[in-house]
């Protein structure tokens, strides 16, 4: 297991997190590996971030039930240094778990692999690319960035895949 720092505001750290480690953690990710909290398997942990991943690069689009008086009060989470809270429930999803897309699991970590790809490309060719986040509304590429550090981190965290080492701005 390897230690990997938590810093948001770090955009250095954040490219190295989805240009590698990110990845590297996800491949030591085996299908029976137990979460530490939830209720999610390994093979719907994928699927949801492959889903999530979909959505910040506009292949799907996400409804938001956030008021828009409150986006920018929400948004603040994106910048401050605090870890997604682990029994966090995405509005969309709720208590249970979506069905899965994938017969197998070693298909859903090639189609992460491929998603991730696709959204280091996406913002890089499309630098003002906005697209809908289901809490934080609209955002542009370094909020993607920033919640996708959050929520992956959160995940790899889930499952004993990275301990957090904290930082001089935590």
């Amino acid at each position: 297991m390897v230690a990997i720092p938590f810093d948001v505001n770090d955009e250095n750290l954040r490219k190295k997190f989805f240009d590698r480690l990110f990845t590297d953690c996800v491949e030591g990710l085996a299908e029976n590996t137990p979460p530490l909290w939830g209720k999610m398997t390994p093979q719907h942990m994928i699927e949801h971030l492959i889903w999530s991943f979909e959505g910040c690069t506009g292949i799907i689009e996400f409804p938001c039930r956030t008021p828009d008086n409150l986006f920018e009060r929400a948004k603040r989470f994106l910048h401050n240094n605090n870890a997604t809270p682990h029994e966090y429930k995405n509005p969309l999803i709720g208590e249970g778990l979506l069905p899965l897309r994938f017969s197998r699991f070693t298909d859903a970590k090639e189609a992460l692999h491929k998603v991730i790809g696709r959204f280091a490309d996406h913002f890089r060719e499309r630098p003002g690319a906005i697209h809908t986040h289901p809490v934080f509304g609209p955002l542009g590429a370094d909020e993607w960035h920033r919640s996708q550090f959050k929520h992956c981190y959160h995940h790899l965290l889930q499952f004993g895949l990275i301990n957090q080492m904290e930082t001089a701005s935590s």
